[in-house]
Order: structure tokens, then sequence, then C-alpha cells
């Protein structure tokens, strides 16, 4: 009775989207990525670009990751595009047809196997998400920690139990819906939910509170100071590498410290020093100060400033040196194109 519930609803209700309107387990396993930690309404134009780009395994697989970088870019999380890279390659041409080989694929786990294998191939396996583990939660009333071992176990075995093994891939695509459509987090539509006569905790009052998260986020402030070179007509870049933020994404010379920094602090700091070669004297302004930029466990507190150089500068080696008007060809993180894009770098 629950499924036949979520899947009428979903028949008068369901969204159209683009990857919907296929079987095509790589289409479905691009949507799935991208939509792992975005919205569907910023997803949806990536997706599109995305596919139509790379519309194939092989096309994926061939490309160079700094061009599927480029392509991922503003949609976060990086290592999602990295895997996805790594994965299409590990494929040989044919994506796999299996629970246990779409499950070993390189950033694919089990609400994304199972999303995968029930939407393309028609096969039993409920998708756990947040939104089904909010319906399921409320709906049977249940106030184990979502994030606990325990809350895993039982919300899994709770979701494969009341999916309609008949239509695996209408309910889990009817169950999602209805939790980002109905059964909102905050303010869901409890008064013309088809689901309200058996909610249990409609009925104890306790819809707000449920599910219910063991841990929070914390989250660790860092600042970054950039240093936008002008040297004539060209600009300094460099790939991060290591296993941080934003690995593999270009970005302008950084100074990282672990608390904020005043201009002549900044200037007098050693790694500053050593960028500039013997007998330059650049000419230095901030441009950008504060810039607060959060992340799911990070907030970046940034600073830009402009270096002024000649064109033949020996300062900066080791650095890669663009054309200016070549730096919107490199993928970089959302918050050196949001001062790329911000009009500055081009004008002035």
């Amino acid at each position: 009775m629950f499924a036949e519930k979520i899947i009428d609803w979903y028949k008068a209700h369901k969204r159209e989207l683009p990857w919907r309107e296929s079987s095509d387990p790589y289409r479905i396993w691009i949507s799935e990525i991208i939509l792992q930690q975005t919205r569907v309404a910023q997803g949806y134009d990536y997706f599109l670009r995305f596919v139509e780009r790379f519309p194939d395994v092989e096309s994926l697989a061939a490309a160079h990751e700094d061009e599927v970088m480029k392509y991922w870019q503003g949609l976060g999380y990086y290592s999602r595009a990295r895997n996805l890279h790594a994965a299409a390659r590990s494929m040989n041409g044919v994506f796999p047809r299996t629970y246990p080989e779409v499950r070993a694929l390189k950033g694919v786990g089990e609400y994304t196997a199972a999303a995968v294998c029930s939407f393309a191939y028609g096969m039993p396996y409920a998708a756990v998400d947040g939104n089904v583990y909010r319906v399921l939660s409320r709906f049977f009333g249940i106030d184990t920690p979502i994030d606990s071992t325990q809350g895993k176990k039982l919300f899994a075995a709770l979701a494969q139990e009341v999916m309609d093994k008949r239509r695996p891939g209408v309910y889990n695509q009817a169950v999602m819906d209805f939790g980002a459509l109905q059964c909102t987090p905050r303010s869901p539509g409890c008064g013309e939910c088809p689901l309200s006569d058996g909610c249990a905790a409609l009925a104890k009052g306790t819809v707000a509170q449920l599910p219910v998260k063991r841990h929070k986020t914390k989250t660790t402030d860092r600042y970054f100071h950039y240093m936008f070179v002008r040297a004539g007509a060209y600009t300094y870049i460099k790939k991060r590498t290591g296993d941080d933020i934003w690995k593999n994404l270009f970005e302008f010379p950084l100074i990282e410290t672990p608390a904020p920094l005043r201009e002549e602090e900044l200037l007098a700091h050693p790694r500053f020093r050593e960028w500039i070669a013997p007998g330059e004297r650049p000419a230095v302004r901030p441009v950008r100060k504060n810039v607060k930029h959060v992340l799911s466990h990070r907030v970046i507190y940034a600073d830009f400033y402009e270096v002024s150089l000649p064109e033949g500068s020996a300062s900066f080696a080791g650095y890669r040196k663009i054309l200016l008007e070549d730096l919107d060809s490199f993928a970089v993180s959302r918050l050196i194109q949001a001062f790329v894009g911000d009009s500055y770098v081009g004008g002035r």
C-alpha cells in the first residue's frame, strides 16, 4: 500500500528530467554522480553539457582529465569528476550489467549502484538517499540516527522490504521525488499528503524532528592569499596536487596561513619573497579582501592581490605562464571563477 500510494503520487507529480527519458546506464550513471551533492535545478544544465561532450563511455574514457574537470567546473566535490573519469577508463568501452560490477566502479556506492541497476536494468535494489531516509523515518516513526551503523542497516532493510519489486525503477524514482517535493526537510506538505493517514510522525507531532542525525558537521577556517599576476598579456597559474580540496584544478599563486594577514605581513612572507626574482620590484595592491567561500567542511577566507610585473619577468618560476585571454580554458574552483568572472581579470 505504501509503495502503491507513492507511485500513484509520482504519476501525477513527477519531474520531467532528461535522464529519465533513457534507459542508458551510462547517462543514468552520469546523472546520479552529478546529483550526489548537487540539487536537480543546478545539475540539470551541467548534465546536458556533459553528455553532449561525452555521450558515451568511450568518449569520456578518451578525454584528458583537464577537460573533464573543466566540464565539471562549478559543481564542486571534484573527486566525483576524477572518479567518474577513472571509472570510464576501467570499463573497456562497455558499461557493466550486474550490480556487483556497477558497485565496484570507482566512486560508486550502494545508493548509486542501486539507482543505476534499478533504473537501467529493472533490478530490485532499493536506492536509499537523503530523501528516502526522510520519508521512511517519518512514515514509520523511526528515530534511530540515519548516520549510525545500526540506522543504515535498519533503513536499508526497510527500504528493500517496502519497495515495489515489480517496478523497482519507478518506485525508486517515485520515493526520491516524493521526498524532494512533498515530504521536504522544512514545511512539508502534510495537509495534502497521500500518506498522512498512516504517517507515524504526523500522528505523534514529530515530523520536524525526523530523521535524526547523530553527528554534526565540523567546519575548519582556512585563510588563502592569492596573487593574480599581470605580466603584460600574461598571468601565472599552477595545478593543485596532493590530497586536498580542488585537487587537479588550477589556481593563482597561493599562500595559505593559519590566520589572516595584513598586507605588509604578506609582502614580508618568505614564500612571497621566494617568488620574486632578484632585482624585480613588483607593484602589489589588494583587489578583493576577505571573500568568504563556504564548503561542506571548510570555510575559506580569501584575499586577492594584483601583482604587476614586466612581461619578461623571471619571477614566479615553476608556475605556468599563460595568456590572460586563455585563462577561461582551465578548470578552476568556484572561488577563482567568481574572481575571474567579476569582470576584473578582463578589464582595467
